[in-house]
């Protein structure tokens, strides 16, 4: 990996937890009922800031992953056409880290 990338990443995990902070006004709370509710969107926010990296970082490792086995296939290919068949459910299982990525953030959000 290039260190462009892991800058990126580092800066969108940086505004994407800056931005969770930001749901609290800044203002302490007055009473018990506002103490819960900041709390509560703090927790909500976490919430949707750990299903947004489960699904970025699922499909990251998902798109590597079928970039890398896709020119592996197509090298195989090139060299022996009947391997063609052998080679895409390769594909596709790594297509499916994608999916697993989906699946787990939708349980955060639900439960």
């Amino acid at each position: 990996m290039n260190k462009k990338f892991f800058a990126a990443l580092l800066v969108m995990i940086a505004l994407g937890t800056a931005s969770v902070f930001a749901q609290s006004n800044g203002q302490p709370p007055a009473n018990g009922a506002e103490v819960a509710a900041s709390s509560e969107g703090l927790s909500s926010g976490f919430k949707y800031l750990a299903a947004a990296l489960a699904v970025g970082i699922a499909c990251i490792g998902g798109g590597m992953a079928v970039g890398k086995i896709g020119a592996a296939a197509m090298g195989a290919m090139s060299e022996n056409a009947e391997l063609s068949g052998k080679a895409i459910p390769f594909v596709g299982l790594a297509e499916g880290i994608c999916l697993w990525g989906f699946l787990v953030a939708l349980f955060i959000i639900l439960l």
